[in-house]
């Protein structure tokens, strides 16, 4: 009965969870309040570029049918970036990354909402509203253009375009100067009613000034704008009539002058060969060369009646036209005038100019017009013209001036002329008075602005660049950065990077920022390979580069287990000598290819001791017999069975464990280190077969070395000369003449035994001259009756004495039989016999040579 009231218990406790469970949970979702909203789902959301980043721009807005409250997430595509986080709970959306229209105009994200059984996530769309935050940037700037003088006003010259990547009015341009331009296609023109004059000025530089229409930008209108110098060169025309130089003239005759005082009237080079020179005023007293223009004093100073001449000079060009000029001399003789220096519009000691760095050497500076001037006369208006300053750039002529002259400032060194250095230059221009006592000088400063040029190539920091990156790193990984710097200015500064060679399959660059990245695709392995090397190039807008290299290590990660030798597994243990056994790691490096051996278990008995580093198996000390093993086993076979584990160093350290049957022995009775040496070299075959090689090439050499030392010896002991003398042989028992085989080997051959020639006598048996017979040996005993010899050995006939025929090596030696009831030879036959061994051979001498 009690177990009955409690199961009633139980089932009115569980009815509500059960009631729960078979009730149907929804999930939750999102309110779509449309795009104008800023709660809802976030779809087709307008976002403005110019956001500060950290406000919050939305509220993910949701509910769960059931009540229950709900959590927000947002994720974005993998490798994009994360623009904007979601707060969980509040569903509060924060931007956390600056937007850019031109780099990334539609933002996609994924947003969910769960109660926690259910989820619900929503692809939705962010549009980057654009902003007025970029500039108009010139695609022709700046630019040099050359124009003819003659150009009519309201003709087009160039023109100049400029892009704005913003979008409506932000996005339109105009232009402005202070010439004529067109404010909507930027084609330049001259201003209506105005000219062009070569003579007048040779070069306008103009500042084109490009403006967008204006637009909302962090809330305020702007209005963007850019510039550029634009350099425009006049090009002459030879439409007007020769220009003398130097102009006004003015020359002084002192009364201490002699007649043929020269004053030089000057016109332009161009002229100069195809004009002359008319002259009237000079009442006589002066003469003009009518090719160079030089005026000539005629007389006397003493003779001269007025103290100021006016000579007008009239100069004609070949396309007759005529120029006049006045020409005035005046008569002192007072040194009372400083040098001057001249402008355009009279005295001035500051001349400016603007110019483009690196001009030609030899090239003078055109926009200079300096005309420097001592009243004086004679003497007195002689002076020294010197220019000081950085370095020796430039160079003034002429460097002695008699009264006036025109300065002319030529380039001496264009590479010193660098913008990148200096973007001014200010020089010292001294005129100093040389043969008077009073030493009058003049100064005037001569500042240079320098224009820049794309004069210099992009620089690495480095020559080389070198890296390490592990080889489990996944494509697309960092791998180094590389900076390369440009000093030009402008658009010339800006630097590209890219990477080329054998080695750079792997790798890519970003070619802003110089950062070197893994292919997504690569699969690093420093086991296959780990150095790479390759080409890194910086170039700037006009192909100007530079290379450095890039020096790439795969760093080695301990990936692989040590792999068990299979043919060291079953081994024949000898006791007393040990067995190896050998695993292999192919990790590339070290500590992770380093293995360490140890026994971790021996069946039946642990009686072995391992190298933890070459993996030699020992028996443990107190195995010294097999009686000590078979005590151990009762196994006859006396195998055991030992767990060996194989451990790398690396870290994490990988391990291998494999069982190596040993079969253990008996030592054999052998004693000695070539025993020891056959039963270590059981193990190892190759081994014992690299020994016996080496002993059978060692025993051939020894053979060739003999062999040759006697065949040299032979050579020299029996090369016989057609006079050398008969060598005498011992006596020797004579034998019974063998008939049956008169051409075995000891008889017949190439080869003669030098060990029974007897040390040459003194006897000159032969009576050639070559021996000196010593006069204390007495003579020999007079010959018997003389036995013919035998015939030559052309054919063996049974009962004629053998002969061996010399060869190359050997002497003729006879064979003679001997015979046991003779003792003694007879001397007349010895001295026919070698008679006729020395014609054989001087025979057989003959026959090869």
């Amino acid at each position: 009965m009690c177990s009955r009231v409690m199961v009633c218990h139980w089932i009115r406790l569980l009815a509500p969870a059960l009631a729960l469970l078979t009730q149907t949970d929804y999930a939750p979702y999102f309110y779509d309040n449309g795009p104008n909203s800023n709660n809802g789902n976030m779809a087709l959301l307008n976002l403005s570029e110019d956001t500060p980043k950290g406000t919050q721009i939305y509220v993910l807005n949701g509910t769960d049918p059931e009540g229950q409250p709900v959590k927000y997430g947002m994720t974005f595509e993998p490798g994009s970036k994360e623009y904007f986080r979601v707060h969980p709970k509040s569903g509060a959306v924060t931007l956390i990354e600056e937007l850019d229209r031109e780099a990334q105009d539609e933002i996609e994200v994924f947003v969910s909402i769960s109660d926690g059984l259910n989820k619900v996530a929503e692809k939705v769309s962010v549009f980057v509203m654009d902003a007025n935050d970029e500039r108009p940037q010139f695609q022709n700037m700046p630019s040099i253009v050359d124009v003819p003088e003659n150009t009519t006003s309201g003709n087009s010259i160039y023109k100049v375009q400029a892009v704005d990547r913003d979008t409506g009015s932000g996005g339109s341009v105009s232009y402005f100067l202070q010439f004529s331009i067109d404010h909507h296609s930027g084609v330049l023109r001259i201003k209506p009613g105005e000219t062009l004059d070569y003579e007048k000025s040779r070069t306008h530089f103009i500042t084109v000034v490009a403006k967008d229409g204006g637009g909302i930008y962090k809330g305020k209108h702007q209005v963007m704008s850019s510039s550029a110098t634009l350099t425009i060169n006049v090009i002459d025309i030879q439409d007007t009539p020769p220009v003398f130089v130097g102009t006004p003239y003015f020359g002084y005759v002192y009364e201490v002058s002699s007649p043929e005082f020269h004053y030089d009237v000057s016109i332009p080079h161009h002229w100069s060969k195809r004009s002359q020179y008319i002259y009237s005023g000079a009442d006589g007293v002066f003469a003009i060369n009518k090719t160079s223009g030089c005026i000539i004093l005629k007389v006397y100073p003493a003779d001269l009646r007025r103290e100021v001449y006016n000579i007008k000079v009239k100069v004609k060009s070949p396309a007759s036209v005529f120029s006049f000029t006045t020409v005035t001399i005046r008569v002192v003789d007072l040194n009372n005038h400083p040098p001057t220096f001249f402008g355009e519009n009279g005295p001035q000691n500051v001349f400016e100019l603007t110019m483009y760095e690196h001009p030609p050497e030899g090239e003078f500076l055109r926009g200079l017009k300096i005309t420097v001037n001592d009243s004086d006369q004679g003497s007195n208006a002689k002076f020294h013209l010197r220019l000081v300053g950085p370095g020796r750039m430039l160079r003034v002529v002429p460097q002695t001036v008699l009264n006036e002259a025109q300065v002319t400032v030529l380039v001496e060194d264009s590479a010193a002329m660098d913008f990148e250095k200096s973007q001014f230059l200010t020089f010292k221009l001294l005129a100093v008075e040389i043969d008077t006592p009073e030493r009058f000088s003049a100064t005037a400063d001569i500042i240079i602005h320098l224009l820049d040029t794309n004069d210099n190539a992009p620089k690495f920091s480095s020559d080389f660049y070198i890296a390490r990156i592990p080889e489990n790193s996944p494509g697309g990984s960092s791998v180094v950065s590389v900076t390369a710097t440009d000093p030009d200015s402008g658009l010339w500064g800006v630097v590209k990077y890219s990477i080329y060679g054998s080695g750079a399959d792997l790798f890519l660059i970003q070619p802003d920022s110089g950062i070197i990245y893994t292919q997504p695709w690569a699969s690093l392995d420093a086991e296959v390979k780990s150095k790479y090397n390759f080409y890194v190039k910086a170039e700037d807008t006009d192909g100007k580069y530079s290379l450095a290299e890039v020096f790439v290590t795969i760093m080695d990660l301990n990936d692989h287990s040590p792999a068990f030798n299979e043919n060291s597994l079953e081994k024949t243990m000898v006791i007393g000598a040990p067995v190896k056994i050998e695993a292999i790691d192919e990790d590339a490096e070290e500590p992770n290819n380093v293995i360490e051996y140890s026994i971790m278990k021996s069946d039946p008995d642990d009686i072995f001791n391992i190298d933890a580093d070459t993996g030699e198996i020992k028996l443990k000390p107190y195995i010294k017999s097999m009686d000590i093993v078979q005590n151990i086993t009762n196994h006859k076979d006396c195998t055991w069975s030992v767990v060996v584990q194989a451990k790398d160093r690396g870290s994490p350290s990988f391990s291998t464990t494999t069982v190596v049957k040993i079969d253990i022995t008996e030592a054999t009775q052998l004693k000695g280190p070539l025993t020891s040496f056959l039963m270590k070299s059981r193990e190892n075959p190759l081994q014992l077969l690299g020994l016996i090689s080496g002993v059978i090439i060692i025993m051939v050499l020894v053979t060739v070395f003999i062999s040759t030392i006697i065949y040299m010896r032979n050579v020299k002991s029996n090369k016989i000369l057609p006079s050398r003398r008969i060598i005498k042989r011992k006596r020797k028992p004579r034998r019974q003449d063998d008939f049956q085989q008169p051409f075995r080997e000891e008889h017949y051959g190439g080869k003669f035994r030098n060990e029974d020639l007897e040390s040459p006598s003194a006897d000159n048996i032969n009576f050639n001259n070559n021996v000196k017979v010593c006069s204390h040996r007495v003579p020999p005993s007079p010959p018997n009756v003389p036995v013919m010899p035998p015939p030559l050995p052309t054919h063996y006939r049974h009962g004629e004495r053998g002969w061996t025929v010399p060869t190359v090596s050997a002497s003729v030696a006879s064979k003679t039989k001997k015979r046991s009831h003779r003792g003694k030879d007879n001397p007349v036959n010895t001295a026919l016999v070698s008679e006729l061994k020395l014609r054989l051979e001087q025979k057989n001498m003959a026959n090869r040579y």
